[in-house]
């Protein structure tokens, strides 16, 4: 397994990753990999599907899932932080086999992800460039991606902060704004400044619109929104002094994330009542229905349109970078624990899984199948291909995770010798799994009460979990495994000797 420091053979090349992360830099990989389209795009959506009181509760409720399993994460990257981190985790504390088709899931998911981000490019390209093929920004984007991942995870981290420091300022630049908007120092906003703001959640069925079912389908938005949060367990491996800095992130980021999200729709909707219909409008090619740039305009902002496709386009090249990273150094610890093969967990002198990078390149260039048909068909295509993907590697985080304390302390072991210790165990574990599952199984719950079954929605939505379950069942019966005993788990990460 990768250790804890960098070293090199004597023919150049590095024999560990390196710990070259700094705190700041897991700050912004986590914030940078869940700040993006859906904030500055999808959340109109949101709002106009489940009202302003609708999207707020969704985020208020998958927010507090997400903080458990940000915790759990936590106390387990603190105590090992490797850079597989799901699947060594879901192969020590659950079933061999289990943490085999997560570290696969988990790969797969961020491999198609960045092809995803890189048909986004051309759809947000397009907005400068309409004459240019857009396979062309593909190729060139593609290009920068690999250059970030290849040079160091120094220049990675450097990288992603500064693509995540763009989308803060956006974020609270346009909160700000905003608030000016509403309270009367800027030109734009309701008439009445907040009791017009108030007037405008009570706007039609406001603040909660088309039920339960709208709260539903806007949680499973939301989830996807949030999806990226988990990268700071990735990049565990690679940070300087994990112990500390692990749980120092999982406390800020999660936090600033809710907060941006939770004022960023309270801004949205007491300037734009939740009936506009350019809010229901949730296409990444078409910037202009963007409710940050709606907000801008009504500012004043001429140029609003053209700054929110530069943030979006940073926002689909963080995504793409980030995913690069991770599905790189999943692939590196598979092969490191004989789970693929063993040429992935070759390393540079730099320290960098070159090998496992470049088949990660190979997946992302499904891109360039929108030189065969239109970017936006390759564009759903793809995205249905990720599907439930992050939901079942967040899964996989709450059972490795109520697992891993059960065994811990059925050894005898006290939680306080913990680097971090999550808070509401067993509850928060068991929530977030609980809620995972419902958002899971519910993303497409419709096509079961047609008249007749949309099967097709069916099979492009739910293959993810059947595919997951062959991939972990196959493993157990061509090798054997089976689910860890408490008595047999293996504690050997850090641990704080108590004085």
């Amino acid at each position: 397994m990768p250790g804890t420091a960098s070293r090199s053979s004597s023919s150049g090349a590095a024999t560990e990753l390196r710990r070259d992360l700094k705190a700041r830099h897991l700050s912004m990989i986590a914030i940078g990999g869940s700040i993006g389209t859906g904030l500055f795009v999808a959340s109109g959506a949101t709002i106009a599907q489940a009202g302003p009181g609708g999207a707020l509760l969704a985020y208020g409720v998958i927010g507090l899932m997400v903080y458990f399993l940000m915790t759990s994460l936590g106390e387990l990257a603190a105590y090992m932080p490797v850079s597989g981190s799901f699947a060594t985790y879901g192969a020590r504390y659950v079933d061999e086999g289990f943490g085999f088709a997560l570290g696969w899931n988990y790969w797969y998911n961020w491999a198609i992800t960045i092809a995803v981000d890189l048909v986004a490019s051309q759809l947000v390209m397009t907005y400068w460039f309409p004459d240019v093929p857009g396979y062309w920004w593909s190729a060139l984007f593609l290009l920068l991606m690999v250059a970030l991942n290849a040079i160091s995870v120094k220049g990675f981290g450097e990288a992603e902060y500064w693509f995540a420091a763009i989308k803060v300022t956006t974020v609270l630049v346009f909160i700000a704004i905003g608030v000016a908007m509403i309270i009367g120092i800027l030109r734009g906003g309701p008439q009445n400044g907040i009791w017009g703001a108030l007037a405008t959640w009570q706007v039609g069925d406001a603040p909660f619109a088309g039920g339960f079912a709208a709260l539903i389908g806007v949680a499973m938005i939301v989830g996807f929104s949030f999806q990226g949060t988990e990268l700071i367990g990735i990049a565990a491996a690679e940070s300087e002094d994990p112990a500390r800095n692990i749980p120092r992130a999982v406390r800020q980021v999660f936090w600033r994330i809710l907060l941006f999200y939770v004022l960023a729709i309270a801004v949205i909707s007491s300037l734009i009542p939740y009936t506009d219909p350019q809010l229901l409008r949730n296409e990444v090619g078409d910037i202009s229905v963007s409710p940050f740039t709606l907000v801008f305009q009504k500012a004043g902002l001429l140029s609003a349109a053209a700054v929110m496709n530069a943030v979006v386009l940073t926002s689909v090249l963080s995504a793409g970078n980030s995913g690069m990273y991770a599905s790189t150094r999943m692939l590196y610890t598979l092969a490191c624990q004989g789970m693929a093969p063993k040429a992935f967990a070759r390393l540079s002198g730099n320290g960098v899984p070159v090998l496992a990078l470049l088949a990660t390149t190979v997946m992302a260039g499904l891109c360039f199948f929108s030189f065969l048909f239109s970017p936006k068909t390759v564009y759903l295509w793809l995205l249905n291909l990720s599907g439930m993907t992050g939901f079942i590697a967040w899964l996989g985080i709450a059972v490795s995770h109520y697992r891993f304390r059960k065994g811990f302390v059925a050894q005898g072991h006290d939680v306080s010798q913990l680097p971090y210790v999550s808070p509401w165990f067993p509850f928060g574990p068991i929530f977030a799994f609980v809620l995972c599952l419902t958002i899971t199984l519910g993303q497409n719950y419709e096509a079961f009460l047609k008249d007749q079954i949309d099967w097709g929605g069916v099979v492009a939505t739910y293959i993810g979990l059947p595919v997951f379950l062959v991939i972990w069942w196959g493993y157990r019966m061509a090798k054997g495994s089976r689910t860890v005993a408490y008595r047999d788990m293996r504690f050997d990460g850090h641990v704080t000797i108590k004085k």
